[in-house]
């Protein structure tokens, strides 16, 4: 197996690799801002964990921190976008964290993100330590493997709200929290949500885009029931090959979603690529409204059936 330095050809990929019940209690119902009727807000903080630390390419450890940047629903001039600590809309949103994939950062994703904040969530994108261009001595893929604890620690600090920014404290309802993430984010996301040895059991929907199973690691094991899926996956993706995905949604328990993507690569659908990245924004929201706030399946279905663009298997 080859770790290649770029996201464009991460060949871990090229292996073949091998929920909640389908009665679900809904939830309170997400506030929904109209994208006319709110800024979006966006604020930055550092999150540390000193029980684990990152090796420097001298060899040196310190311990592991990183920066998540957090957008949400903000008062303030309409249609305003990423409006620096911008005073937050009322109301505790459900919580998005995002994981980015290998060797970028989560920018080129803003517009996915932002569509998730215009939809009345909140959205935390953590920047992982060792996956990013600018990591110390380069990115480094064996550090995915700790990337499902830094998704469990931003839940962890944006849920007591404790040395954050004073906009996003108290802003986050604990009751619903999502996981997604694309590429290796989307491994970690999916790590997180359902493998035993990352598993955290306050998230109630996962998403991966173009995601797998993480490398590096023994077989991956679903449990018998987790929360919600929906995988996204392109037809035409060469780096994370539709097998990948077909492996781990026909493991996973139901309520599960898959979208195909026709003719679709990696990371065009998820960051500039029309009309696909607009098919995905409108099944995510769909997706995430039916397990986060009260929507139906049948939702998700339309947002994801789409002639000559996508396609929609569930099983709800």
């Amino acid at each position: 197996m080859v770790i290649a330095v770029g996201w464009a050809v991460v060949t871990h990929r090229d292996r073949s690799r091998a929920t909640r019940p389908t009665t679900t209690t809904t939830r309170p119902v997400a506030l929904r801002p109209s994208p006319a009727a709110h800024a979006i807000g966006i604020t930055t903080f550092r999150v540390g964990d000193p029980r684990r630390t990152i090796r420097l390419p001298d060899g040196s450890t310190v311990p592991r921190s990183f920066v998540v940047a957090v957008r949400y629903p903000a008062t303030g001039p309409a249609g305003g976008v990423d409006v620096p600590a911008a005073p937050p809309a009322a109301g505790r949103r459900p919580l998005i964290v995002f994981g980015h994939g290998f060797d970028i950062t989560p920018s080129p994703y803003a517009a996915l993100l932002r569509s998730w904040v215009r939809a009345g969530y909140v959205v935390a994108a953590p920047t992982f330590p060792l996956a990013g261009p600018d990591a110390p001595g380069g990115p480094n893929e064996a550090d995915l493997v700790h990337q499902p604890a830094d998704i469990s620690l931003v839940i962890t600090r944006l849920e007591a709200g404790t040395g954050l920014p004073r906009v996003v404290r108290g802003i986050v309802d604990p009751a619903r929290i999502a996981v997604a993430g694309h590429s290796d984010g989307g491994d970690a996301a999916l790590a997180v949500a359902y493998d035993s040895r990352f598993r955290d059991r306050r998230i109630d929907a996962a998403i991966v885009l173009s995601g797998a199973e993480i490398p590096f690691i023994t077989t991956f094991r679903f449990p018998a029931a987790g929360p919600p899926l929906l995988a996204v996956q392109g037809t035409a993706d060469t780096i994370n090959p539709p097998r990948a995905t077909q492996l781990f949604y026909a493991a996973a328990a139901p309520p599960k979603y898959l979208l195909t993507l026709f003719g679709m690569g990696h990371l065009p659908p998820y960051s500039t690529a029309q009309p696909a990245l607009g098919v995905v924004e409108r099944t995510t929201i769909a997706f995430l409204d039916r397990y986060l706030g009260g929507g139906s399946a049948r939702e998700i279905v339309r947002a994801g059936t789409v002639g000559g663009v996508a396609g929609l298997r569930a099983d709800p």
